[in-house]
């Protein structure tokens, strides 16, 4: 094996690969810190920042494959759906990864809350735009069962309206001297949730409860009723110069916005897509990720062109409604994805025929690893090494290390599939040809954070009418109730009486303003890796307990309990190109880190490229 390897000393064997796993081993019901939880991420630090190459005496299974994937993830869990398609299930594969649990970002989050079960999501949430799937994408969720018209009936549209839940602000005294929860959110982030009741305080009224400085309600003001006059410019250099100006200068330079409380609002306001503060970003990325002021789609319409955002409709109706909402959700996101892939390849892994029919099946784990299984999932295993046996244009098998229990084994197969972060392959496939290496040397990824948190009842919700809370001064910069589905047997909560889960997103900022993106992302991985439990849990204490009214929520009392999936390499940055994802010998390249995109459908389109592209 080529260096990287070459220190491990493999001994023969034809032991089985794995110890079987507990009957009562179910990650998906463990809370506390998941997402890269520990023990996922160190072997793989180990191997790309501090270039380690000894792992210990190691054993070589004799384990040979038609096909190793790297990576289960959706991307991963499809490219070996595929390959049973192309080439047979009788096939033998193999699906290595580093985490305690499959689906990558599309994990799943249990709940019981006084013997109720609550399902959410721990990352991937949704089918974006559906409408745009290909055939390839459609063709698959048709094989696992997915019925794209069950979606229609099962999001509960009216929920929000039902309940006169909308998207407030909650400023916290920490940073702005006061618990305060105004009725607006100052921003276009949550249009994305179907429903969500539209703010009915004008600008003026909303501003006045703020508790900001006269000199920042001022000037807050002036943001929120801000758009294109005020650059006064001709449309194409008005398009050029939301391209090329910064958010933060228009805002300083332009509106004359120096106030720190209303600053500090404007670089919480993209949450998730984007990454980064605001101040890091450009007009038209800050804009169309929902910024501080008025609704882009009006107030920049001309800037940002027809396609640029998702068009709002129905707006007299008094809800939040856009074009293609994101209503095509199951109650655990894509997770049922990722679940109804492997009961496909797996099908002793637990009961249910179809996507929906799986959603309150328990799998069984010790079914994933099984000998006898012609596709076999093993979890807890950081590859740290993939090399051709030979030249990479002439070798007939490759072979694969990885790390279990801080152990080293070898596999050997036929073909790989790399379905795992692209940056990480110039580390692990250390002989790639040097421009592929290069380009994908250059992708990095944006940290984001989803936090579960399953609480007893939602009864301060409703009193405050909080669908989904903007908190500029908080870590999590929104949260909110979750999307109100019911299908496969599972029901939403229906009362405020009722158990819930909260929603809690985060794209972290770091500590430094004004820095490029890329270095708030650094920034950011660090600070929330060095993070323990108690520091979110102490975090999400003061959030809530400071917005909701104290006569109706009491943290030890109502909260059950708090999973935090922290992502510290969340969306995709940079687009590695067709150099960067294009085959090296028997090795193929899939995620949608290949095309620079965060969708499932978009992996699922990239794990199908990557097994056509096999030798």
């Amino acid at each position: 094996m080529v260096a990287g390897a070459s220190l491990i000393p493999f001994r023969g064997t034809a032991q089985s690969a794995m110890a079987a796993l507990e009957p009562s081993y179910y990650p998906p019901a463990q809370n506390g810190l998941r997402g890269s939880h520990p023990g996922s991420y160190e072997h793989a630090h180990g191997r790309a920042r501090s270039g380690q190459t000894d792992w210990g005496p190691g054993t070589d299974l004799n384990e040979l494959y038609d096909l190793i994937v790297v990576g289960g993830g959706i991307s991963g869990l499809a490219a070996a759906r595929f390959y049973q398609q192309k080439h047979g299930a009788d096939k033998k594969v193999i699906i290595l990864d580093n985490h305690d649990d499959f689906g990558g970002h599309a994990k799943r989050n249990e709940h019981t809350v006084d013997g109720v079960l609550r399902l959410g999501e721990g990352g991937s949430e949704s089918f974006e735009n559906p409408h745009e799937f290909s055939e390839t994408v459609l063709g698959l969720l048709g094989d696992i069962g997915v019925d794209m018209d069950r979606f229609k009936t099962s999001y509960d549209a009216d929920f929000f309206k039902r309940h006169g839940l909308g998207a407030v602000t909650y400023f916290n005294r920490r940073t702005f001297g006061e618990d305060k929860v105004v009725r607006h959110p100052f921003c276009d982030y949550p249009g994305f949730v179907e429903g969500l009741m539209r703010p009915t305080l004008s600008f003026e009224e909303a501003v006045k409860q703020t508790p900001l400085t006269e000199k920042g309600k001022v000037q807050l003001l002036r943001v929120l009723n801000s758009g294109q006059h005020d650059l006064n410019l001709p449309k194409e250099e008005l398009r050029k110069y939301i391209r090329s100006h910064s958010y933060f200068d228009f805002l300083k330079n332009t509106l004359g916005v120096d106030d720190p409380g209303v600053l500090t609002m404007a670089r919480h306001t993209s949450v998730d897509y984007t990454g980064g503060g605001t101040d890091a970003l450009n007009m038209s990325a800050a804009l169309t990720s929902g910024a501080l002021g008025s609704d882009p789609l009006v107030a920049w319409k001309d800037a940002l062109g027809e396609g640029a955002y998702q068009k709002y409709v129905n707006k007299d109706g008094g809800t939040y409604a856009v074009e293609h909402p994101f209503t095509y959700h199951f109650p655990d996101g894509n997770a049922t994805v990722a679940r109804s892939l492997v009961k496909k390849m797996i099908p002793d892994v637990g009961p249910g025929a179809n996507a929906e029919e799986i959603i309150l099946s328990r799998f069984n784990y010790d079914e994933l690893d099984k000998p006898d299984n012609r596709v076999r999932l093993r979890l807890s295993s950081t590859v740290v090494n993939v090399a051709h046996d030979g030249d990479p244009q002439s070798a007939s098998e490759v072979s694969v290390n990885y790390i279990h229990k801080n152990k080293s084994y070898r596999v050997k197969g036929k073909s790989v599939v790399m379905a795992c972060y692209n940056m990480m392959i110039p580390h692990i496939v250390t002989d790639l040809p040097g421009e592929q290496d290069a380009a994908l040397r250059r992708l990095t990824k944006i940290p984001l954070q989803y936090s579960t948190v399953g609480l007893k009842n939602w009864r301060a919700m409703k009193e405050l009418g909080i669908g989904m809370a903007m908190s500029p001064g908080n870590m999590h910069q929104a949260v909110g109730m979750d999307f109100p589905v019911s299908m496969g047997g599972y029901e939403f909560t229906k009362t405020p009486d009722d158990p819930c889960i909260l929603h809690m997103r985060c794209a972290p900022r770091g500590d430094v303003d004004d820095v490029p993106r890329v270095e708030q992302f650094r920034n950011t991985r660090e600070k929330m890796l060095n993070l323990t439990f108690d520091d979110y849990e102490a975090e999400i204490r003061e959030h809530l307990g400071g917005m909701f009214p104290k006569l109706l929520f009491e943290f030890d009392r109502d909260v059950e309990s708090i999973t935090v999936n922290r992502w510290a390499h969340g969306y995709s940055y940079g687009n590695p190109g067709p150099v960067g994802r294009q085959p090296f010998g028997r090795i193929t390249i899939a995620n949608s880190d290949a095309v620079s995109s965060s969708l499932m459908n978009r992996a699922v389109e990239q794990a199908h490229r990557a097994v056509q592209e096999l030798t």
